[in-house]
């Protein structure tokens, strides 16, 4: 369904640089990849821990960057910064950021997620900080607003847009923000969490955070495995090549999605005045030339003194959004 979309070369480090780790974790998977002046020299992908202690996932981490600079033949001492891109959202504990989101600890609901474990945190910055001697730590949507605004969509006529967002549809819903050429960060990190915003009643649609009827709880890519599971669809891929073979009912399902996910979008814009938006993430990305459509049919015309002047595109990083996410954390 998808046309071809070229991704930019990766980026180069300045000549001279040591190398950088760079990190992306989300709730489905952990890729490390290792980059200098040459550009990227290693790269390991892995399903993200979910069991065991809450410093699993650190451990994980760790194993995976070692592992990765082993392949570029480097000892993990000549690793200079380490740039971490995650799913949140954070909580900081004794100075350093943890991570309590919804998709890796399953303490948070309660159990309602289906997680394997019972983790409220997961420790990853003070985990990383003893081993390197740069760590930054950011929400995924952030390093990819970065990435966007360096190296793709957010990134026009040689400069990039000062009024913009990054939206994440994937396993979960994020977004990253710019407003005068400052990304917003809060007080923890957490600004964005735009998934988190409640649209609903449905008592059906609890997210993995306990809340009911918020954006994330109703149309993530693991919400709609929970939702639609029982009706026969398995997963999104399910659902969208059945919508795609004709079935009604995915086509109705898919347009509520958009709808919803619509109302996201033009509430960013109404509140921030954005003159561009890139969405990106698995669910979207897969189904980019069938949602984008909808998405735009959903915002255009609604108070058009807001949503003039404002495009809606796909992300021009493609689906190595999060690896260039973590490398603008370090680069």
């Amino acid at each position: 369904m998808n046309q071809a979309t070229p991704c930019p070369p990766f980026p180069s480090l300045p000549p001279g640089s040591a190398p950088v780790a760079c990190v992306d974790i989300g709730g489905t998977k952990v890729a490390v990849h290792i980059a200098d002046a040459d550009g990227e020299c290693a790269k390991i992908v892995e399903p993200t821990v979910v069991q065991g202690s809450r410093d699993a996932l650190a451990k994980q981490v760790i194993g995976l960057i070692e592992r990765a600079a082993a392949q570029a033949k480097l000892d993990r001492k000549q690793i200079s910064r380490v740039g971490v891109a995650s799913c949140g959202p954070f909580v900081v504990q004794d100075g350093f950021l943890e991570l309590a989101a919804p998709n890796l600890c399953g303490g948070l609901a309660n159990g309602a997620s289906g997680l394997p474990n019972d983790w409220l945190t997961a420790p990853i910055e003070a985990p990383l900080r003893e081993l390197f001697p740069f760590v930054r730590v950011e929400n995924d949507a952030v390093g990819a607003l970065e990435a966007e605004r360096r190296w793709g969509a957010l990134h026009v006529a040689g400069s990039a847009l000062r009024h913009c967002a990054y939206v994440t549809w994937s396993t979960g819903i994020g977004t990253g923000l710019c407003v005068e050429g400052r990304v917003l960060r809060g007080k923890n990190g957490n600004a964005g969490h735009a998934g988190h915003i409640f649209v609903s009643r449905d008592d059906s649609a609890r997210c993995g955070c306990g809340n009911l009827g918020d954006v994330e709880g109703l149309v993530s890519g693991s919400a709609i495995t929970r939702r639609f599971g029982p009706m026969g669809y398995a997963n999104a891929a399910s659902l969208f090549n059945a919508a795609y073979a004709g079935d009604a009912r995915a086509v109705s399902i898919i347009d509520d999605l958009c709808d919803i996910m619509g109302r996201m979008l033009y509430n960013l814009i109404a509140t921030l005045d954005l003159e561009r938006i890139s969405i990106g993430g698995s669910v979207y990305w897969h189904h980019r030339d069938y949602l984008l459509p909808r998405l735009r049919r959903v915002v255009q015309g609604k108070l058009p003194a807001l949503t003039d002047g404002c495009e809606i595109v796909s992300v021009g990083l493609g689906d190595r959004v999060g690896d260039y996410g973590a490398l603008a954390l370090v680069a």
